[in-house]
């Protein structure tokens, strides 16, 4: 199939493209640079001349904090920019998948949230993303929503990767024990877009590798794993601590746990359990390293 990826530099969108190639699609990756998604008349020519059958849009705004208050900037990106790839894709006839967020929910619920529930979002970060939700499912004909959370993968900066560095440096570590999720591999959500694009599917869907934890257990694992795969020397003390101990621009979301509803029900095979994913990651990243 022919596929357009946008934010194809970022931390998901360099496994969907390396995925994609490996399984013989052909690939336009696209970054700022190739195709500026805040400017509709060059994503209008860029998706025209490319005639994609798929677009899998993974550039957005993402620093949480910042858009608190820079809130044109998130709106520019995660709304607009989402508006002017949704109406080029649909205009080249393409399927769009659209990643979205855990934060498009208020994360006070006491039970996993599933793709119909109510989407009340608190930070900026949250609604920008939200009111992208909105323009694709209104703009396109051929969507997939794909709502996903506590991403890390092996490109770019995340929370694994800030973990381990500071695991090795620092003496005591607090690591927040009141807000619970699902991590998630970028080859694992990849591989799992990948299956979804050849189908008509369409919809809303929660994918997240499977199981939950806190913060505070999700850096026991990482430590875990990291001296168990890796040898490596961990040597801070771990600590529990609460979220008012750490005040942050934008409210996070006590509960982030989503319910698979979509995938279970369309019968499509579900993401592993995140601590294969952690455990595979940390190999792959200690080699290469190593190398």
């Amino acid at each position: 199939m022919k596929v357009l990826v946008t934010g194809a530099n970022g931390q998901l969108g360099r496994d969907v493209v390396l995925l994609l190639e490996k399984e013989g699609h052909s690939v336009l990756a696209c970054d700022r640079n190739q195709m500026d998604i805040t400017n509709q008349v060059q994503c209008n020519d860029v998706i025209s001349s490319y005639q994609p059958e798929v677009v899998i849009h993974c550039a957005a705004f993402t620093a949480v904090d910042a858009a608190e208050t820079d809130v044109d900037s998130a709106y520019k990106v995660n709304a607009l920019g989402t508006r002017n790839v949704t109406v080029a894709a649909e205009r080249a006839g393409a399927k769009l998948i659209y990643i979205s967020t855990d934060y498009v929910f208020d994360g006070n619920s006491v039970h996993p949230y599933q793709e119909y529930d109510d989407a009340i979002p608190h930070s900026v970060y949250g609604k920008s993303k939200r009111a992208g939700e909105l323009l694709v499912q209104s703009l396109s004909s051929k969507w997939f929503v794909v709502r996903t959370s506590w991403v890390y993968g092996l490109y770019g900066n995340n929370f694994v990767k800030t973990m381990l560095k500071l695991g090795q440096e620092k003496q005591k570590l607090q690591v927040v024990h009141d807000q619970k999720g699902s991590p998630t591999y970028t080859v694992d959500l990849a591989g799992f877009l990948l299956k979804l694009m050849q189908t008509e599917m369409y919809g809303i869907y929660h994918a997240s590798n499977s199981g939950t934890c806190t913060w505070y257990e999700f850096t026991q694992a990482i430590f875990e794993e990291a001296q168990s795969v890796g040898g490596l020397s961990i040597q801070a003390q771990l600590e529990p601590c609460t979220t008012d101990q750490f005040s942050r621009p934008a409210p996070r979301p006590r509960n982030s746990v989503m319910d698979h509803l979509s995938i279970r029900t369309n019968g499509l095979a579900d993401l592993r359990s995140w601590r294969e994913g952690l455990h595979d990651f940390i190999s792959l990243s200690l080699k290469k390293q190593q190398t």
